[in-house]
């Protein structure tokens, strides 16, 4: 018989309670692995905390603007020189008329405050904006009544005086300005220590309108915000029906041949195709062949829709197929008719990830610019909102995008100032319309 209890002549090479040479080679190596997923994760956010901290530092400044409060005398002299308060002879008073009110007004209270300036009257009043003239005439246009009173007057400084104010501006780089000077900073510190000029809260940049080359810091981005709203109106309105239709189509009531297929493949070769490409199609379709109005919302809306299209059909049908089949075939086993199916059963529990798929490209087209450029919504200075949905989509407008893109280019340091405040807005709508597809997801959303 055989001792069991002795030991075997050749014992096992390997234990479990020791990890051979090629367990620790592989033990290492998936080490290796989790650190560069954490190294690459730990970039990722290291890049993007400094990409919205650049983005902040440089567009919260657009928020803020400098503004200066004044007494305007409004002479009836000067405004209404017959008194009869016709609004037709009021209006014949132009914008230059107007400035001297401004320069008697700087003359007031520097008198009042007993400040000692060397400058003129007109060198004073250079220190606001080109727009301050047209804002008052238009307050005295609002109600002619105010002839021969006097108001107190809130007006933007120009731009120098605004970028001294945010530290972009400093007495040495004014050396060769010709648009302001050192006397002029001297002047603007007694104000300030006098509380007459101050920096707030700048409603205009976020309502207002884009202004000229002259005054940057009279332009805002509110009416382009209205033209991407309307675009993405038209995009909503005609993507989503047109999307959801075919997508149904293809996914449960086409027969699977060549056409479908080459359908299928052509879908997914335009999700990749430039947007820039999407624009000429547009230009020559929509302006030069349909002749729409140019640089109008509704074009803009059109090219859009399709680039959008298919970005909504493919998470369309892939929302469609994760829809369980024994839900067809238990609804047709009931005795459902196939669009009874689709529509009563597959369509409901498929329209989380549609809404998803939906609010995502809609997400894409209000951040492209490409498209836009060849359209013409670019360069054109809208002064005022829409005032009905038919000018809304037929008027010419700028998009957020393409305002973005405009201010970026020119060499006013104001407006590049704005651009950076412009993509802030830009991203709290992308940031807002992404949260919003995936609290929709998550809250409808059905797990199988």
């Amino acid at each position: 018989m055989t001792d069991i209890s002795q030991t075997p002549s050749n014992p096992p090479k390997t234990s479990i309670h020791k990890t051979d040479e090629r367990t620790k080679k592989r033990n290492a190596a998936e080490r290796r692995f989790k650190a560069y997923g954490i190294a690459a994760i730990t970039a990722g956010l290291l890049v993007l905390v400094v990409l919205v901290g650049t983005i902040l530092n440089n567009g919260l400044g657009a928020f803020q603007q400098t503004f200066v409060t004044l007494n305007v005398e409004l002479a009836e002299a000067k405004l209404d020189k017959k008194g009869n308060r016709n609004i037709d002879d009021i209006k014949k008073v132009s914008t230059f008329g107007y400035a001297p009110l401004m320069k008697t007004a700087f003359e007031a209270k520097v008198e009042e405050l007993g400040l000692e300036t060397g400058l003129k009257s007109k060198d004073m009043a250079a220190i606001l904006s080109k727009s301050a003239a047209a804002e008052l005439r238009e307050f005295v246009l609002e109600d002619t009544s105010r002839i021969g009173t006097t108001v107190e007057f809130t007006f933007l400084t120009n731009s120098r005086v605004d970028g001294y104010m945010k530290g972009r501006v400093t007495r040495e780089s004014i050396a060769n300005d010709k648009k302001i000077s050192a006397a002029q900073l001297d002047f603007v510190d007694q104000l300030v220590a006098a509380g007459v000029v101050e920096k707030r809260f700048n409603a205009n940049f976020i309502f207002g309108a884009d202004a000229s080359d002259q005054r940057p810091e009279a332009a805002g981005i509110g009416v382009s915000m209205m033209g991407s709203f309307f675009m993405m109106l038209v995009v909503l309105v005609l993507a989503l029906p047109i999307g959801v239709a075919a997508s149904i189509y293809l996914e449960e009531f086409a027969p699977k041949n060549w056409i479908t297929d080459l359908i299928e493949v052509n879908i997914s070769n335009l999700a990749a195709v430039p947007s820039i490409v999407f624009g000429i199609l547009g230009l020559a379709v929509f302006i030069n062949y349909m002749h729409l109005p140019q640089s109008a919302p509704l074009v803009g809306g059109l090219v859009l829709t399709l680039m959008t299209l298919p970005t909504i059909i493919i998470s369309t049908r892939a929302s469609l197929k994760a829809v369980p089949p024994s839900i067809r075939d238990a609804a047709l086993g009931l005795g459902a008719s196939k669009m009874q199916s689709v529509f009563h059963h597959v369509l409901p529990l498929a329209a989380p990830g549609i809404l998803t798929g939906t609010i995502i490209g809609l997400a894409q087209a209000l951040g492209e610019t490409a498209p836009l450029l060849l359209i013409g919504m670019i360069g054109f200075i809208a002064s005022n909102a829409p005032d009905s949905i038919s000018a809304g989509l037929l008027s010419p407008n700028s998009a957020m995008p393409a305002q973005i893109y405009e201010w970026a280019k020119r060499a006013e340091p104001a407006f590049y100032e704005r651009a950076w405040g412009g993509i802030i807005i830009l991203l709290i709508f992308l940031v807002t319309m992404n949260t919003i597809a995936v609290i929709l997801r998550r809250r409808f959303e059905r797990r199988w």
